[in-house]
């Protein structure tokens, strides 16, 4: 697992973390990785400290033990971050089941729950980073439902 502390074109900062740099690189490019304040896809990674081991930390004795810490903190992030996923399954699934799906009308549709225009209801579908921050200024909030891997099976 790699963390990168990522930002937003409006200027939001927040952490996210990957499997590897090459699976951030191929959500970032699928559109799969988002501001969680305001929807933007428009992301960077932000300035990091590097985490450089000084010339004590390279003796193979003090590195033995961190190394086992570090293998440990390791496994327990996959649990954590193989938990989550199945949270946000959980989650999808539950929106698809019971929400209806308005495709790219989403927006639009949104704005007439919202004013009254048409019964209340769950919703889901498409929407651009735009729509969905004009969406957001207007009051009416809204998420992106998140993706993730597929499952197997």
């Amino acid at each position: 697992m790699i963390s990168y502390q990522l930002k937003c074109s409006s200027g939001h900062e927040f952490e996210a973390w990957f499997p590897s740099s090459g699976a951030y690189d191929e959500q970032r490019a699928a559109g799969d990785v988002g501001c969680p304040l305001c929807g933007d896809q428009e992301i960077a990674k932000a300035l990091m400290a590097p985490n450089v081991a000084s010339r004590k930390e390279s003796t193979r004795s003090s590195h033995e033990p961190r190394a086992r810490e570090d293998s440990a903190h390791e496994a327990r992030a996959e649990e954590v971050a193989r938990e989550i996923v199945e949270a946000a399954h959980k989650l999808r699934d539950h929106v698809v089941q019971n929400c209806d799906d308005v495709g790219t009308e989403f927006a639009e549709e949104a704005r007439k729950i919202h004013y009254g225009e048409t019964e209340e209801r769950g919703i889901y579908g498409e929407a651009t980073p735009e729509e969905t921050q004009d969406l957001n200024e207007e009051g009416i909030n809204v998420f992106r439902l998140p993706t993730g891997p597929r499952r197997n099976g």
